[in-house]
């Protein structure tokens, strides 16, 4: 029923232009802002079942399609997703992640001054699951997770900053909750503070580069993609 559904609502060909890579075992894609990565209570078709339709149609799969689902992005973020195509690569890569050796390299436009151009954050981050959110604290508190993230300006313009953060932990929401901490939310980023929203729902966070180890080959691998070009992101970076 699942691909029946997705057959009606999207082509192929737009699931291909967002992908950056594909073998045997690894299929990686640049997520549109909007795009859920797996299902969840509202019911629209996720980016994993998507590609599995994408897939079937490419392979000519008479059965179900193997997808598996290594790490998420929030549905306003965009950008770098992988997903494992064998049983072998997701046991592999779910470990790795769990062993945090991915690297993940993010951009966020804020739009105001930050103090240091450059610099570490640490808090401590409580998850509120009932709201979906989650709050960082400047020093440590019952049932709290560390979190660090480091950031960089990359870029300055009139009335925004461009940053370039790595993350070292990964909590939920964990670099949206430790700008908002700093009362420097991502822009469009209403759950955080942001003082409004953007037309199309997203947030001005985008997973810019994923650095792993193949899980198989075990080659070094580069992922990159760019955010779309519209909206603010077309202001910072394509004018």
């Amino acid at each position: 029923m699942i691909f029946l559904i997705i057959k009606n609502n999207i082509k192929t060909s737009a699931i291909n232009s967002q992908i950056l890579y594909e073998d045997n075992h690894l299929i990686v894609v640049n997520k549109n802002p909007g795009d859920l990565v797996q299902g969840d209570k509202t019911g629209d078709i996720p980016l994993v079942e998507k590609i599995k339709f994408y897939l079937k149609i490419k392979h000519n799969k008479p059965g179900a399609v193997f997808l598996g689902v290594v790490h998420r992005l929030d549905r306003p973020t965009s950008g770098v997703v992988i997903f494992a195509k064998t049983s072998k690569a997701l046991s592999r890569l779910n470990e790795a992640f769990k062993m945090r050796t991915p690297k993940k390299i993010y951009w966020a436009i804020v739009s105001k001054t930050l103090h240091k151009k450059e610099g570490k954050l640490t808090h401590w981050m409580i998850r509120n699951t009932k709201q979906n959110k989650s709050k960082a604290h400047s020093s440590e508190v019952p049932n709290s997770k560390i979190a660090r993230l480091h950031y960089k300006c990359i870029k300055e313009l009139e009335n925004y900053i461009l940053l370039e953060i790595e993350l070292e932990t990964g909590r939920h929401h964990q670099i949206r909750a430790q700008l908002s901490q700093l009362n420097h939310p991502i822009q469009g980023d209403l759950k955080y503070g942001a003082s409004r929203s953007n037309p199309d729902g997203s947030i001005s966070l985008h997973a810019r580069e994923l650095r792993i180890i193949h899980p198989v080959t075990k080659e070094k691998h580069v992922f990159k993609a760019s955010p779309q070009n519209k909206g603010i992101w077309r202001a910072v970076l394509f004018d």
